[in-house]
């Protein structure tokens, strides 16, 4: 059985929320919870693939102390722009 919209949305934030290092928790959490609702199908699929990496290799792709694989360049762009946001509104 698959699951329904409404619970993928659910379950990628609560995974958002809930990474293996904070700094993650604090970069993708508020992220999910702001932009996954209005995701279209394709989004959601790339954002899932995202959720089952690797703290370990999502925080260095992200602070770009490593390169990041080429199908999360554009996601963490958005990501990246949406924090900046957030901080300065403060």
């Amino acid at each position: 059985m698959s699951e329904t919209h409404e619970a993928r949305i659910k379950r990628m934030k609560m995974r958002s929320w809930r990474r293996g290092i904070r700094e993650m928790d604090l970069i993708l959490g508020p992220y999910a919870d702001a932009k996954l609702e209005g995701f279209e199908t394709a989004q959601l699929d790339l954002f899932d693939r995202l959720l089952e990496e690797n703290d370990q290799d999502l925080y260095p792709w992200f602070s770009g102390a490593q390169p990041c694989p080429p199908q999360y360049v554009d996601l963490f762009a958005e990501i990246r722009v949406f924090m900046q946001g957030r901080l300065a509104r403060g």
